[in-house]
């Protein structure tokens, strides 16, 4: 990690704004949101379902536009950037963890987690390499030729959190990112997925309405009435 990205937060959002219009209603869902995300911290971002979580990872995902105010990720002012440099940010500095795994059907576990990597330009050799050993430490290794018709609900989710690590991005961000596991699988794909995080020093920031994962978490943020609490 750069000396440019260890002395500054990997996420700084100042009086962030989403707004949509409902039937003729406007509808503001954040209403000046402010956060700082540190290099090496994981932070949980609590709050009911329809609170504006998902907006917010969005927001912070460089994923649409039509936000106010400014973010800042790795250092670099997102907010004004065109189409190619958001997404240039994003493959270059963040990882994604969706509720549902969204792998690449036609492809095995191994291939969706070197996919990834390809496209910035990696050696493929080096790309199977990571892939492989992050699979492994996922308890994968025996699964890396199934695809994931052939795989189990956690480990299809495993396969993804591979995915979402495999270029070491700075900021990993995880939507419900085991909501749709059982409370045993839940625990135990959680546990990993922090492991690997810390271990690799990407800072992370995941949404849940799961008070009892957010107590594995270094703090907790809690959106209420479009604002941070």
């Amino acid at each position: 990690m750069s000396d440019l990205v260890a002395n500054k937060p990997v996420v700084r959002l100042t009086d962030v704004t989403r707004s949509f219009e409902q039937g003729g209603v406007r509808i503001d869902v954040l209403r000046g949101v402010n956060l700082d995300v540190r290099p090496g911290e994981i932070v949980g971002l609590l709050g009911p379902s329809g609170s504006g979580k998902s907006t917010m990872l969005q927001a912070i995902g460089l994923l649409e536009g039509g936000f106010g105010g400014r973010i800042e990720i790795a250092g670099i002012d997102a907010s004004k950037l065109g189409k190619d440099s958001r997404a240039a940010v994003r493959r270059d500095h963040i990882g994604f963890v969706y509720q549902f795994h969204h792998l690449l059907p036609d492809f095995n576990a191994l291939e969706n987690v070197v996919l990834p990597q390809l496209i910035t330009g990696k050696p493929r050799a080096e790309c199977e390499q990571r892939a492989t050993e992050l699979l492994g430490s996922l308890g994968l290794g025996e699964r890396l030729d199934h695809r994931p018709s052939k795989l189990s609900g956690g480990e299809q989710q495993r396969v993804a959190v591979a995915r979402a690590l495999a270029n070491r991005p700075h900021l990993v961000l995880a939507d419900e990112p085991t909501g749709n596991l059982d409370e045993a699988t839940a625990d135990k794909v959680f546990a990993q997925f922090l492991e690997l995080v810390r271990g690799q020093g990407s800072a992370a920031l995941v949404a849940t309405h799961n008070e009892r994962l957010a107590l594995a978490m270094d703090r907790v943020v809690r959106l209420h009435d479009g604002v941070l609490r």
